[in-house]
């Protein structure tokens, strides 16, 4: 069996530079109406960068007053951006199974050894469950920073609206984009993604260079990106965002940089389906 998802995988992965597909291809109008509501706008609320100069680091909002506490699920060998989460006086709740603390200590943290999923068992917690354990009878402001290794997809999908809606902002990084073009695969995406802007506008958008882009049709997608998100009742005033990339991102590794590609910039769709 082992031997078979390894194959798969490899399979995958060179359809993804020829363009062919072992499920029925998207299409390339879907994709482009995706990327156009995916489209980031500048706000009243100036960018700032937590976290490390490189992988870990995000570009958020700065419209943290009032946020009580942030959930980061999935924990890496770095925790900047928690940190200053936490010196900021956030109560900071981390969550991964496949690692037995933070990188650093901090009197603000609070870590489970759980992966974050649909269900709760004895080795996944729904993000429901774990805001509801954490903070009982609670309904204050949230901030979201999720980096689960393609699981992200799935965990917006299971997550309740009205904790959705708790969320002033959410940074997440969103893997396998190139995958958008494989049929199956773009509905999963495309659900979770429109769940998400019903309620938040997309304010930045940062490919990770780990893994450089797939470019079919020309639409270029970037294999990996960080993506932030404002909760839409925080903007007052909005416009397309034009400067990329923005003077506080750096690269996430030492590979070639990687830019966002011009079609993600300045689209004016209102959505997709």
């Amino acid at each position: 069996m082992r031997s078979r998802n390894m194959l798969t995988a490899i399979a995958r992965r060179l359809i993804g530079h020829t363009g062919v597909w072992l499920a029925p291809r998207t299409d390339a109008a879907r994709i482009t109406r995706l990327i156009a509501a995916l489209s980031p706008v500048s706000t009243d609320k100036k960018l700032v960068r937590y976290g490390p100069l490189g992988d870990g680091g995000y570009l958020i909002p700065d419209d943290l007053d009032g946020i009580e506490a942030c959930f980061s699920p999935g924990v890496s060998l770095v925790s900047g951006f928690e940190q200053q989460c936490a010196d900021r006086g956030m109560v900071v709740f981390l969550a991964d199974a496949s690692v037995d603390g933070p990188a650093v200590s901090h009197p603000g943290f609070k870590f489970r050894k759980n992966f974050v999923g649909v269900t709760s068992n004895d080795v996944f917690v729904t993000m429901d469950d774990w805001v509801n354990e954490s903070l009982p009878d609670s309904t204050s402001e949230l901030l979201l920073q999720m980096d689960v290794e393609g699981y992200e997809y799935e965990v917006l999908l299971g997550m309740s609206d009205a904790l959705l809606r708790r969320f002033r902002i959410i940074v997440a990084e969103f893997h396998d984009l190139h995958q958008l073009w494989d049929g199956p695969r773009f509905a999963l995406a495309s659900r979770a993604f429109e769940k998400l802007i019903q309620t938040h506008s997309c304010v930045h958008i940062h490919p990770n260079n780990v893994g450089g882009s797939v470019s079919i049709d020309g639409i270029e997608i970037p294999r990996v990106a960080e993506f932030t998100f404002l909760r839409r009742d925080r903007i007052v005033n909005s416009s397309p965002a034009m400067l990329f990339p923005h003077p506080l991102d750096r690269d996430s590794t030492g590979n070639a940089p990687l830019q966002l590609p011009a079609c993600w910039i300045n689209s004016n769709s209102a959505g997709f389906r």
